[in-house]
Parts: structure tokens; C-alpha cells; sequence
């Protein structure tokens, strides 16, 4: 018998959970086409409360930026925790598996040409990006912004679906659930200084 996939236990129609990871996760990745050839972006995305709408802003130089037209369907996917599940922090045998967070969002797309109200969403970016402690703030009368709103797009899209992808070790007993959430909590926290400055060489 074949069985439904994703399985029903890994998916949430949840709009408020989905909502707290694009606001914790808001690097999200873009993903549209043209001509069959796919393009895929990561940028950050502001959520925004009052329109429920998400908005962006992209490079005009990018390549992508031309698959971006008014009413056009795209793809945004922000990626939440994820962490290998060893068998070794459960009360039952069970077999290795991988625990993640992944929110699809599929909406249609309206860019924004006025001038001002792309320095808006750039204000608002900002002041989100900054959070509640903000030490930075943009103004849309700074000088530099007139200088660059020729090289960006921005965008927002109206949300027509909502999907998440919440694989949490549903299908095991209360201790193993538990035991599989403290794990990727502490995967989650993981020092990762050594993997960075590595990168950075």
C-alpha cells in the first residue's frame, strides 16, 4: 500500500508557527523560472503584519531579477533548525533520521517602481533586521539611498499557500519526541566559531 507523501504528522497548516520562523529565519531563498531554467536567490524577507504580505528587494544585476513580473507565481523557502537524530538519544530502537523546520511559501508577485515606497520597505527591512534593540537607523532622506535605489528591485507577494514542513520525531512515543526535541535544541546552540573562521580564510 502506498503511503501518502509528505506524511500528514510532518506537515502544519499552522500560519502562526510559520509565521514565527520567517520572523526568526528571515533568509529566504527565491525561486522562480524562465524559459525552464531555474533561479534562486537568497534574501532576507520581511513579514509584514498589516497587508500579510512578505517583501524584498533584489539586485538589478541578478540574473533573476528579470524572471520577477507583475503577477508572476514564485516560490519562498525559509529554513528553520535541522539536525541529524541519532538513534542513541531514544528509549526505543529506532534508525537514524534528519529533524528540520522548512516553510514553502508559493504567492504572486508585485513589484514596487515608486521610488519612496521602495525606500520604505528598505526602512522597514532595517528597523526589523535590527530588532528591539535597534543601534542602526535608516533614514529614506539619507543621501546614499538615493544612490542606491537604482540597482535594487523591491517586491512583495501576496501569499497564496502556506506549507510547513515540521519533521520533529512526530511518530515516536512522548519520551522519544521530547528526547529528539532537546537534541536539536542543543545542535541548534552548537559552537560554531571553529567552522567560521575556517570559512573565512
Amino acid at each position: 500500500m502506498k503511503q501518502m507523501y509528505p506524511p500528514p504528522h510532518h506537515q502544519s497548516d499552522k500560519i502562526s508557527k510559520m509565521i514565527s520562523v520567517i520572523k526568526q529565519f528571515p533568509l529566504g531563498m527565491l525561486v522562480t523560472a524562465k524559459e525552464e531554467k531555474p533561479f534562486i536567490t537568497h534574501i532576507p524577507f520581511l513579514y509584514n503584519e498589516s497587508t500579510q504580505k512578505l517583501v524584498a528587494h533584489i539586485d538589478r544585476n541578478n540574473p533573476q531579477s528579470e524572471t520577477l513580473q507583475d503577477n508572476a507565481e514564485v516560490l519562498v523557502v525559509f529554513k528553520g533548525p535541522d539536525s541529524y537524530i541519532s538513534p542513541s538519544v531514544y528509549t526505543t530502537p529506532q534508525l537514524p533520521t534528519w529533524n528540520y523546520i522548512i516553510v514553502h511559501l508559493t504567492g504572486i508577485i508585485k513589484l514596487i517602481h515608486e521610488p519612496e515606497a521602495a525606500k520604505q520597505t528598505m526602512v522597514a527591512m532595517t528597523e526589523f533586521l535590527e530588532g528591539e534593540t535597534q543601534k542602526f537607523i535608516l533614514k529614506k532622506d539619507d543621501l546614499r539611498m538615493d544612490r542606491l535605489i537604482n540597482y535594487i528591485q523591491a517586491f512583495e507577494i501576496e501569499i497564496t499557500n502556506w506549507e510547513g514542513k515540521f519533521k520533529l520525531s512526530q511518530d515516536k512515543n512522548t519520551p522519544d519526541f521530547e528526547y529528539a526535541k532537546q537534541e536539536l535544541i542543543k545542535k541548534s546552540r552548537k559552537d560554531i566559531s571553529g567552522f567560521i573562521n575556517e570559512i573565512y580564510k
